[in-house]
């Protein structure tokens, strides 16, 4: 259990779940490195995703799996763009044009939108599967908001630049420790870790 596949493909992720799991004893490998196809995620919430992605990838690897499916959730468009946050836009061949892309979209779609109601959330939700596709932990993390008005802040990647905190700064504004001991991935790789443990 101390070492463990990541199934993304996201750098960005991979460096966040490393910087926790790594000084605790974890050693993370990057799915890049396994060569398998990537599962179809059909599933209607984060943890029907990450279920997906860690069932699949452990029984065609025969390792351990961790798995992460997240996504922004705005309460103004009713929990939009959710499950689909990675292509909300559907548009662009790279990650860095899908997210430019991702936010014009989001900040469209707001127009008008005070502030008050604008309230948004990160989620997060990691699952652990085993070589035989059975799951052993799950956990699920939130990371609290509001949408701001434009991009700001360089540390990080998706929506970070305009997910607005309590403190004024937007989550690419944070630096990386402070962004893991916070975040939603951050909360919920420290549950992850407590029921692994017992």
């Amino acid at each position: 259990m101390k070492s463990l596949v990541i199934a993304t493909s996201n750098p960005h992720k991979l460096h966040e779940i490393e910087a926790v799991l790594g000084p605790i004893g974890f050693t993370c490998t990057p799915l890049q490195d396994a060569g398998i196809p990537e599962p179809e995620e059909d599933g209607e919430t984060f943890e029907e995703n990450a279920r997906i992605k860690a069932m699949a990838y452990a029984k065609a690897l025969g390792v351990t799996v961790l798995a992460d499916d997240s996504g922004l959730e705005v309460d103004a468009l009713s929990g939009r763009p959710g499950v689909h946050s990675a292509r909300f836009a559907g548009v662009g061949d790279t990650r860095a044009q899908r997210d430019a892309a991702n936010n014009a979209r989001l900040l469209r779609e707001l127009a008008g939108v005070p502030d008050a109601l604008r309230t948004a959330r990160f989620v997060c939700v990691l699952c652990v599967a085993r070589s035989d596709g059975s799951i052993v932990a799950e956990s699920r993390g939130h990371f609290e908001g509001r949408i701001g008005h434009a991009l700001r802040g360089s540390n990080g990647f998706g929506y970070d630049p305009l997910l607005v905190l309590a403190d004024g700064r937007t989550s690419a504004e944070l630096s990386n420790d402070e962004k893991n001991a916070r975040s939603h991935r951050g909360n919920a790789l420290r549950v992850l870790v407590a029921l692994l443990a017992s």
